[in-house]
């Protein structure tokens, strides 16, 4: 009898695990088809033919319905990214920068409304209600790109401004950008970290939002100057062929 017992809860724990992970990607596709607005406990239940209430179980409401697929985007763009990088030869910085940075690019523009809700004003909406969440992407990301900035620093390519040199109040905010990400290396690197993205984070802007698009047909080349730009400044280069 226990070992029955036993073997139906495995079973219910099984189809549990199964409805969440069903509902999960429900949440996803409503959110790439009608952004975070369109993503309600009652749509991801009619999406897998179950009742609303059936899912409070695994969300606590709308809310961690949006929590849960912003979880699950922050762990698949930063899969993507560093799965970028891990592709190009492991002593060619430069190649893997940008090879990262291009494919924060492609999926960015590929998945407009996944976007909205990392980095957009879908993630300001639910910072709002829930506080700052964007601490594990910080990390996660930031933590990618970091490996690759901290070898630069240790083979003496990078020129950073030292701690004296930067505005106090700035030095602080570095300093705790730094320590999230959780890399050991001086202020003035990460300064150097937040000095790119802030570049990146703008084309990355212009081309999901389609902004100048009347010019800017295709961003890809205005993207690949920009990173000709930032690898200069970090002493390295795109690979041949890359872009």
């Amino acid at each position: 009898m226990t070992g029955a017992r036993g073997g139906a809860q495995t079973r219910r724990e099984r189809l549990r695990a199964e409805l969440e992970r069903e509902a999960r990607a429900e949440a996803r596709r409503l959110t790439a088809a009608h952004g975070v607005e369109g993503l309600t406990l009652s749509a991801v239940a009619r999406g897998v033919g179950v009742s609303p209430p059936a899912l409070y179980r695994y969300f606590d409401g709308r809310q961690g319905l949006i929590l849960a697929v912003y979880e699950d985007l922050t762990r698949e763009f930063v899969s993507i990214v560093a799965e970028a990088a891990r592709r190009e030869a492991s002593g060619d910085l430069g190649a893997q920068l940008y090879a990262a940075t291009r494919a924060v690019l492609d999926w960015t523009v590929a998945h407009p409304a996944e976007f909205d809700l990392l980095m957009g004003a879908g993630y300001a909406r639910l910072a709002a209600s829930c506080g700052a969440l964007d601490r594990v992407l910080v990390r996660e990301l930031g933590g990618a790109f970091g490996l690759m900035f901290t070898e630069l620093w240790r083979q003496g390519r990078l020129n950073f401004p030292a701690e004296d040199e930067i505005d106090p109040v700035l030095l602080k905010q570095v300093i705790v950008y730094r320590d999230v990400i959780g890399l050991d290396h001086p202020p003035g690197v990460a300064l150097l970290m937040i000095t790119c993205w802030r570049q990146i984070y703008g084309i990355l802007c212009m081309a999901v939002n389609r902004h100048l698009a009347a010019s800017f047909d295709d961003f890809v080349p205005l993207f690949n100057r920009m990173m000709d730009d930032l690898l200069g400044m970090l002493g390295v280069a795109r690979a041949s062929g890359q872009g």
